[in-house]
């Protein structure tokens, strides 16, 4: 069972919807216990870092979350996967999960239209197991105005939008991440959720 996790702050019934389609049992909740007996999480999230955060804390499944990522697939979605960062700077700096290295900023760069709205191309820096069965010519749908800054080695996908974007992203064990909604990107959003339900911890 892949548990979405219900904090107040997330995307969370398209993010079921897809799952249903693709015939994977799956639950929403906030209860700590569905967490800990889930085969994977999945954690989405729309809206600001710092009111997120303050959502996951009062929620109090931080720490079950923290613990239960080192054993168990774990994929953020958009904020979802921000969280996943040390800290961000939206709007003041704040702590993450610190499940991931880096951190989250502004995309800043001259002339940008922000938010980054639309469709862009996955291009692959390193080999991961969310690509399975895609094509070099991917693309998938993007809403956000601040991006990941980290370390080579955790960057699995990127696209370009006037700068590098981070698009999927891992710590090296069972955290990913989708600064995408895969939820909405057809059919390439379906492939990547479907390997995502297939990995094994």
């Amino acid at each position: 069972m892949i548990a979405i996790i219900d904090y107040g702050a997330g995307n969370i019934f398209s993010v079921k919807n897809a799952l249903d389609y693709l015939g994977y049992e799956n639950k929403l909740t906030d209860k700590a216990e569905d967490i800990e007996r889930a085969d994977a999480l999945i954690l989405p999230g729309v809206g600001a870092f710092p009111w997120a955060m303050n959502m996951l804390k009062l929620s109090g499944l931080v720490d079950t979350i923290k613990s239960e990522a080192r054993f168990k697939p774990f994929l953020g979605i958009c904020l979802g996967m921000q969280l996943l960062f040390e800290k961000s700077y939206e709007f003041e700096e704040c702590q993450g999960l610190s499940l991931i290295n880096g951190y989250v900023d502004k995309i800043s760069d001259p002339g940008l239209v922000i938010p980054h709205m639309g469709w862009n191309k996955l291009e692959y820096n390193h080999n991961c197991p969310l690509f399975d069965g895609l094509s070099d010519n991917e693309y998938v749908y993007f809403v956000h105005s601040y991006k990941a800054f980290l370390q080579d080695k955790n960057l699995c996908a990127y696209s370009t939008y006037g700068t590098k974007v981070p698009a999927v992203v891992t710590d090296g064990g069972y955290v990913y991440g989708c600064q995408f909604h895969p939820e909405k990107s057809g059919e390439t959003g379906l492939r990547i959720l479907k390997n995502f339900a297939e990995l094994k911890s």
